[in-house]
């Protein structure tokens, strides 16, 4: 498998034609990767979390599963998750406005800009930054609805494998947050991998 390199704290986009599998691999075992895919021939549609749950009835997506876009569309479906299945489909991708309420000074990584910059290399621009599937994030919740920020469970080398059931455009970001321990109590993001397999 030819493994692309999305960079610590950077984004990386590729196109995905239909029936193409895409691996995303967790290289350190410890890494969040937002996750991105948008309709290669209008990018006004696009993979949604929102839309995805009230086709699945369930906040996490598990292997069978279709992940649907903006116009109930399957547009993923997972084949394969040896990560532990625990992801996330609830919380927005981080951005500025997050780090300066954590209390960053000055400008920080983030996946908002991450996408953008993705995008752009392959001289596209997305028309908006959907929520993402937080690929490896540990947000556990409770029967009160509370929500939480944990470290991921998933171990080194594990991936999910999703197949591309339209022609479309997949972007990740690995995650730059190092204020909370979402990418690990050593708060010290590191690259992810991913390939397309046609």
């Amino acid at each position: 498998m030819n493994l692309t390199t999305i960079p610590a704290r950077r984004g990386k986009a590729a196109f995905a034609p239909r029936g193409s599998h895409v691996h995303v691999v967790n290289t350190h075992g410890s890494q969040v990767v937002d996750t991105w895919a948008f309709v290669r021939e209008d990018l006004r549609e696009f993979m949604s979390m929102e839309h995805t749950r009230a086709h699945i009835v369930k906040l996490v997506p598990v292997p069978g599963d279709a992940l649907l876009t903006n116009h109930r569309r399957p547009i993923l479906t997972l084949l394969e998750d040896t990560s532990g299945g625990v992801h996330d489909t609830l919380i927005a991708a981080c951005d500025r406005w997050r780090y300066q309420l954590l209390g960053a000074k000055g400008p920080h990584d983030n996946c908002t800009d991450n996408l953008a910059q993705a995008m752009h290399d392959l001289g596209l621009e997305a028309p908006e930054t959907p929520s993402p599937l937080n690929l490896f994030m540990n947000i556990p919740w409770t029967a009160l609805g509370r929500l939480s920020f944990e470290p991921p469970v998933s171990t080194p080398r594990s991936y999910v494998r999703f197949r591309a059931e339209l022609d479309c455009v997949v972007a990740f970001s690995a995650c730059p947050q190092d204020m909370i321990p979402i990418n690990g109590r050593d708060l010290k993001p590191t690259e992810a991998h991913f390939a397309i397999e046609y």
